[in-house]
Order: structure tokens, then C-alpha cells, then sequence
């Protein structure tokens, strides 16, 4: 990793987000960095706890004059997505993250940054440590496990914390304050299958659907970008139907929260249909690369021979899987009437892999209306009942109702005008913030959200602005000297 990451401005962030990219933290793997943390404020002599859960809260008191001011607690989450290209060799429990400066961005080689949300966790790290800061009461709440099921916000108790604002680090556009976002719920289908011997005469491939600039499955729903999954279900598809193809195994995507990126499978053909199956991929590869030529224009479809497997799926789930993922709703399924530009509803089919004689189908379903999401996470269930698969919807997290009335919305923008000359725009956002589910277990909170600029999370071109970093820190710092009194 290039060090001089640790030369960007404002120093004090960068080098804590420098630290957390050498600590393995994917979701639910987090103890090393709790443990870092723990340590962190310890160091600073400040209150620090680490509830049962994993969370981790430090307190710190108000600077000389400003004790009357109303607490602030400064919210983040200390886990990050562990995506990489399938080329990239990567533990994300043992291997620290190989960032660089590229030009006017930090990004990686080859894996998720973790911008998403250290940048956030960096920030509020550098107003603890910080001697020259003013400030009143600030908490700095550190949540676990909040891309794969806000575990850390869902089980935080009541009464830890004492601040009355909350201000969510784990916004992705600098210039803009969030004041509401979508909730979520996954939806699960399986299948199991009969291994069945492989026919006679055929010969084996490995199809590969790959070169997608996958993304957020919240943030990036909308911008048209290619699902693997979909793609390579539709070529399994017209290929048995047109060359007998039969199916060994399937492995698409890896996280709920992210768009698949990449699809395999391992497929056997007769040998009688081997040079039209090979020219149809290559026709079908055309078809795909033109649809995608604007919003995903990497996108790479190859069938290459391998060794033989030593079973198949059976038929009969076979294609009972490809009338589930044909009927799977994916993308957006409605745009925003009050809020212009932002996705209402929608739906990401994540995960179709094959293993120990079962194939899981993971989807994610967001939405601003929770009826809504309901609604689309039962659609979903009957989608995958119809297809004869087990279908089960969980992990349910409510949105967050925006408050165009927030005191603490009117003095950001106050602040934020008088420090760069402007206002800023105020949305809502369609990915799963932490706010709905942290304001009801603390009902008295002012809440709002804002953050540097962070392209492609939950990706491995996941990058973050160097210049909106500096902007994001000032904005903090000018933010938590304006807090309003008591």
C-alpha cells in the first residue's frame, strides 16, 4: 500500500482511514478493528464501551465554554463489503486493503476500499483525538455489521448514549445532507436437486459471465448497469432449449447488497453441438455487449472447455431454476412521485449458487414506502413457490421518514452556506442507512446524514474524492463548533 496516502489533507482523517485499511473487517469478522477501537479510546483516556454486540462508543466532553451545547453523536460503521475481482488474490479476514492514489481519487487494487464507511469511522477518530477543536458534548457511535443486516444498530440498547443529534457519516455525495432513506428486506428462495449422472457423448464448459461493473444494489439500481445473474440465466436457457446444455453447477454473485458483478457455471453439451453452442455464446456475448454498450461496456460472455463434472442438477430443477430467475423482478420497479430523481422501489437478485445439493437465490428488496417493500418481498416468495423452491423473507429494517422540519437540517444549511458560498441540496437516499432503525430505539434524535464523494461501493472500483474529503472534514468541524445550545 502507497503510504503517501498519508500526506492527503486533512491529515488527521486519512491517517485513521490509512489505519482502518490495515485491519481485515468484513461484516460479521469485525473483532480486530473492535478491538482497535476499544484500544483507540482508551488511549485518549476517554469513556469507552463496547456494548454486547460489537458497538463501540466513546464519549467525549464538550470543549471550555461549550458545555451548554446540545450532544452530538457522530455515527458510523466499522464494517466493510468484501468484494474483489475474481483475478485478485485476497483473504479479507487475514490481508490488509492495497490502496493507492489514482489521480484525483483513492481507490484499490482489485478489492473494495472500504471508503464505505471508513471514511466515516476516520472522521469521527479525528475529532476524539483532536486538541484543537471546539465542540460540545460529542459520542462517537461505531455500529458492526451493517452491510449484511444492521445487526450492530438493530440490538443497540437504550439510554447508552445522551446526545440529542445524530449525524450519520455514511452518505456518499459531498454537497448534499440526507434527511431520509429506504428500508430493506431479504428475500431467500432454494432449491434442492438430485445429482444425476452425466449424460454420455457430451462435452464440458465453463461459462463465464464477467467484466460487469456491478455496485451498490441501492446506490447504482438505477443506472442500468447488467446483472449477471439475469445474463447468464438467459443464455443456460436458449442454450438447453437450443443444444441440449445440461447444468453442473452455478456460482453468481457473492453479496446481497451488491449487484452481481460476475456469473459461472460448469455445463455439458453433446458432442454433436459443440461448434454451434461455441458460436451461439459468441453471438449471444454481441447481443449483450450491444445492450450494454452504455452503461456496462466491460461486459464479457465466454464458454471455455473444462473438466468433466462428475454429476449434474436434474432436469426438472434445472428448469424449474431458470423459470424462478426468467420471473425474478430485478432493477428499479418505481421511481420516486414526491422526490425527483430517486428510486422509489426496488429489487437486486443477488446470489444464484449451487452447493451440497441445493441452489440459494438471495435477493434484496429496498423501498422509501415499507408496505411497499413488503408488498414486493411477498411477490417475490410467490415468484420462487411457482418455480417449486422454499421461499423465506427476513431481516427486515424500516426506512427512514424524512423531517423537513430538522433543527439540526436549517443550521447545517445555514453553516454550510456560510462556509462555501452555497446550500446544499437536501435528499433522500435509496440504500439502507442506519437512521430508521437507530431513531427507533432513540426517538428523541434529530437526525441527518452527509459524507465525502464515494463512487462504485461494494465494488472493487470503489473509490473516494481526495478534494471532497477536505470539504466533508470542514463542513464536521464547522458543523460541531455551530452545535446549538441545550
Amino acid at each position: 500500500m502507497g503510504k503517501d496516502i498519508l500526506q492527503l489533507k486533512p491529515e488527521s482523517v486519512w491517517k485513521n482511514f490509512y489505519e482502518l485499511t490495515q485491519i481485515p473487517r468484513p461484516s460479521k469478522k469485525e473483532e480486530q478493528v473492535i478491538a482497535y477501537l476499544k484500544k483507540f479510546g482508551e488511549d485518549l483516556q476517554l469513556e469507552t464501551i463496547v456494548d454486547e454486540v460489537g458497538n463501540v462508543i466513546i464519549k467525549k466532553p464538550a470543549t471550555e465554554g461549550m458545555e451548554d451545547r446540545k450532544g452530538i453523536i457522530l455515527q458510523g460503521h466499522i464494517d466493510m463489503v468484501p468484494q474483489k475481482n475474481s483475478d485478485t488474490v485476497h483473504d479479507f479476514e487475514k490481508d490488509p486493503i492495497d490502496a493507492y492514489i489514482d489521480g484525483e481519487w483513492v481507490t484499490a487494487k482489485g478489492t473494495t476500499l472500504g471508503a464505505d464507511n471508513g471514511m466515516g469511522v476516520a472522521a469521527a477518530m479525528a475529532v476524539l483525538e483532536a486538541k484543537d477543536l471546539v465542540h460540545g458534548p460529542v459520542e462517537a457511535l461505531l455500529t458492526m455489521d451493517e452491510e449484511t443486516g444492521m445487526t450492530g444498530a438493530e440490538n443497540l440498547k437504550p439510554g447508552i448514549l445522551s446526545g440529542d443529534i445524530l449525524i450519520n457519516l455514511d452518505s456518499e455525495d459531498e454537497g448534499e445532507l440526507y434527511i431520509g432513506c429506504a428500508g430493506g428486506i431479504d428475500t431467500l428462495g432454494e432449491f434442492t436437486y438430485t445429482p444425476e449422472e452425466v449424460p454420455q457423448g457430451v462435452a464440458a464448459y465453463k461459462v463465464s459471465v464477467k467484466g460487469l461493473k456491478g455496485g451498490h444494489s441501492g446506490l447504482d439500481i438505477n443506472l442500468g448497469r447488467g446483472n449477471a445473474n439475469k445474463i447468464m440465466n438467459i443464455l443456460l436457457l436458449k442454450a438447453g432449449e437450443k443444444y441440449g446444455l445440461r447444468l453442473a453447477n452455478i456460482d453468481g454473485g457473492s453479496l446481497r447488497n451488491a449487484i452481481p458483478r460476475e456469473s459461472f457455471a460448469v455445463t455439458v453439451v453433446p458432442e454433436d453441438n459443440k461448434e454451434n453452442f461455441e458460436l451461439f455464446v459468441k453471438e449471444f456475448e454481441a447481443i449483450v455487449q450491444d445492450e450494454f454498450k452504455e452503461a456496462d461496456s466491460g461486459v464479457v460472455v465466454i464458454a471455455e472447455p473444462t473438466d468433466m463434472p462428475e454429476t449434474v442438477i436434474d432436469e426438472k430443477t434445472q428448469n424449474n431454476l431458470y423459470v424462478a430467475v426468467a420471473g425474478c423482478p430485478n432493477g428499479v420497479i418505481k421511481m420516486s412521485e414526491s422526490v425527483k430523481g430517486i428510486t422509489e422501489t426496488s429489487t437486486n437478485l443477488a446470489i444464484v449458487k449451487s452447493t451440497d445439493n441445493k441452489i440459494e437465490l438471495a435477493t434484496l428488496q429496498r423501498s422509501l414506502v415499507d408496505d411497499d417493500k413488503d408488498k414486493l418481498g411477498a411477490e417475490m416468495r410467490k415468484v420462487f413457490e411457482a418455480a417449486g423452491a422454499k421461499a423465506e423473507s427476513s431481516g427486515s429494517y424500516p426506512g427512514w421518514k424524512p423531517n423537513p422540519d430538522s433543527p439540526i437540517l436549517k443550521e447545517m444549511k445555514e453553516v454550510y452556506n456560510r462556509k462555501f458560498g452555497k446550500v446544499p441540496e437536501v435528499k433522500v437516499i435509496h440504500a439502507g442507512l442506519e437512521c430508521g432503525i437507530l431513531g427507533a430505539i432513540y426517538p428523541n434524535w434529530d437526525m441527518i446524514s452527509f459524507g465525502p464523494t464515494i463512487r462504485n461501493p461494494h465494488s472493487p472500483d470503489e473509490m473516494v474524492n481526495i478534494e471532497t474529503v477536505q470539504l466533508f472534514w470542514d463542513f464536521l468541524v464547522e458543523t460541531l463548533k455551530n452545535a446549538p445550545t441545550k
